[in-house]
């Protein structure tokens, strides 16, 4: 790969230098939070060499892969400092939905956080191991010293997090650091040990170190008393006056009220989440293990992360890294069985390259680059994180350490307290390869073609036509406001939005699903293409109403027959769009052309569909 000029291509379709606000990456992803998401052209960017694929969340991120150190490197020497673009952040930002300003804040909260508590983490377990081998000596000072160094990133929770919230919100990083360090000095610790009082108030006794929430709101109370004294003071004492009156009120106030509502936040969402975890059990484990494949696309799996590092605060995690170890082999295990199995010289080179990444925990490259663009092959993961989370979740496997689960990092698993934790990882990382390799074996083997087949194989070398399935006004399916279907994630194909409420079959094919909400369906066309209709952006929300199937699952239908009918007034009155999509999801075996058209009605062709290779 050339680094400088995907990071040039990059740089250039996401709008260019002014357009970013904040910039960094995480394993495998560029994260730009833009002025502008408009700016931002996901499908040239999806095509830009070394791009496995564009998410638009709420942040803009371009998923590189195993190399994005080295393109982030040349990016932020096209752009500066990721802070630096000031003539940027003065523009006006486009207003954004309060889901995304939430997700974006997060992330830029909590991603930056996982390098040091991975680091800390896996030296402690690997001291633990040498521990248990023999090697060093629990009570020796070696040991002692070298587990504190482990211990520091945990401990400085507060600081670490005080910077990343900082830098987020664009505040004097170093003065929030001075408001959130307070907390944690060890002077006021021991008074708030004792018993302390402020102004004859009583100061809760609470233990800031490891703590997540305290900080964050203590920086965001910050953020706001330095932007009244900065607009208020005289500018000749604006230098200390600024700073000193920050913390003189941030710092009571959070010792006060906000620390301890902070505490109890962070206390309450990690007792929400066990909570559950202990109501529903080892089901919970194995459920999010499957679904995670889904979450990782979507982004939605970084929701997961202020729990799991509040968790890590508290010494482990039953859940979401448990789970994350059964879908990580799992993308492994389907991966190297499809580098087995195909002909494609490339995609059994993409294969090997991600089922090597999957097994050391990172999955995106795997995910984007074979497992979405196979049906198969996905429901091959989701067997095997299934099955090796229900074993996970059965035996209650915890982990110690917050970073990716794979093949280097098992040492998380380790614990002297649960000698069989780390075997039970062994043996649950077993399981999630074996049955996601034998599954993706199977599911995608070449099939012998019977005599009975060969119309069907006629009908592959022929370019089959697909008219339009609704009556309305056609825009690119890149504008669709969904990531995923914008993405092409999916698949290739159309999108319309309709002026009638009726979903017609654009050729002929055997319905093959619907959706228990009935806004989407897909099928199978005469030429193998597999064909999936989405009524609306998020309006599985709607629970079925509004839309009424007129067929069912292995129906034969015709070109033009009617499939679905669904209220446009009620779907729009509800405050969704009714966008409509069409895409062939199996878009690795066949070649789609789409026409470029306006006003588009049942009688007009909207896409040419080819298997490839012919």
């Amino acid at each position: 790969m050339n680094y400088k000029h995907t990071a040039a291509e990059v740089l250039k379709y996401v709008g260019g230098k002014e357009n970013i606000s904040h910039f960094e990456h995480c394993s495998t992803r560029l994260r730009f939070s833009l002025i502008d998401t408009s700016k931002a052209n996901v499908e040239k960017l999806t095509s830009v060499p070394g791009v496995i694929a564009v998410k638009m969340t709420g942040q803009c991120q371009v998923v590189i892969g195993n190399e994005v150190v080295e393109v982030y490197d040349e990016v932020i020497d096209m752009i500066g400092s990721p802070a630096a673009n000031t003539e940027s952040a003065n523009k006006p930002k486009e207003k954004q939905k309060i889901g995304s300003v939430i997700l974006d804040f997060i992330v830029g909260v909590f991603q930056p956080l996982v390098p040091a508590i991975a680091g800390g983490g896996v030296l402690k377990s690997i001291l633990l191991l040498f521990s248990l081998m023999g090697l060093l000596d629990t009570n020796g000072q070696t040991y002692k010293i070298l587990n504190q160094i482990g211990d520091a990133p945990l401990y400085f929770l507060p600081i670490l997090v005080a910077v990343t919230t900082a830098n987020k919100l664009k505040v004097n990083t170093l003065v929030a650091l001075a408001s959130v360090g307070a907390l944690i000095l060890p002077n006021m610790t021991a008074m708030l040990t004792e018993g302390a009082h402020l102004f004859g108030f009583t100061v809760k006794n609470i233990p800031y170190a490891y703590q997540v929430f305290p900080a964050i709101l203590t920086v965001l109370l910050f953020a706001q008393v330095e932007k009244l004294f900065t607009r208020i003071s005289p500018k000749a004492i604006r230098i200390f006056f600024v700073p000193m009156m920050s913390l003189l009120i941030t710092v009571p106030i959070s010792l006060l009220i906000l620390g301890p509502l902070g505490f109890t936040l962070g206390q309450g969402f990690a007792a929400v989440i066990l909570a559950v975890f202990a109501k529903v059990g080892w089901i919970a484990v194995a459920i999010l293990a499957t679904v995670l494949p889904f979450m990782v696309a979507t982004g939605m799996h970084k929701a997961m992360v202020p729990y799991a590092v509040t968790a890590m605060g508290a010494g482990k995690e039953v859940l979401y890294l448990p789970a994350s170890l059964a879908h990580n082999i799992a993308e492994s295990g389907a991966c190297f069985a499809i580098a087995l199995r195909t002909k494609d010289k490339r995609l059994r080179s993409t294969a090997i390259s991600a089922g090597i990444s999957a097994l050391f925990g990172i999955t995106e490259p795997a995910l984007y680059g074979v497992t979405l663009q196979n049906k198969k092959v996905l429901t091959s993961v989701m067997i095997g994180s299934f099955v090796g989370g229900t074993f996970i979740g059965i035996v209650g496997l915890q982990a110690f350490v917050l970073v990716g689960p794979g093949l280097a990092s098992l040492s998380m698993f380790i614990s002297e307290d649960l000698p069989k934790n780390i075997v039970n990882a062994i043996i649950g990382l077993v399981i999630s390869f074996a049955v996601s390799f034998v599954a993706a074996f199977i599911l995608g083997k070449d099939k012998k073609v019977k005599e009975e087949q060969q119309d069907f194989i006629s009908n592959l070398t022929t370019e089959k036509e697909f008219k339009s399935p609704v009556i309305g006004q056609m825009i690119p399916l890149s504008e669709v406001k969904d990531a995923v279907f914008s993405s092409k994630v999916m698949g290739e194909g159309i999108a319309v939005i309709p002026s009638k409420g009726e979903l017609y079959a654009p050729v002929d094919g055997k319905i093959e699903m619907i959706f228990d909400t009935n806004h989407a369906l897909g099928m199978t066309t005469a030429n193998g293409a597999q064909l999936l209709f989405h009524v609306g952006i998020d309006t599985v929300r709607l629970g079925g109403k509004y839309f009424k199937p007129q067929v069912k699952v292995g129906d034969e239908v015709k070109a033009g027959d009617l499939l679905l009918t669904f209220n446009i007034e009620k779907i729009v009155e509800e405050g969704y769009d009714p966008v409509t999509m069409a895409v062939v999801t199996n878009k690795d075996k066949y070649s789609v052309k789409v026409a470029d058209l306006k006003n588009v009605d049942r009688k007009d062709t909207l896409m040419f569909v080819t298997a490839l290779g012919n």
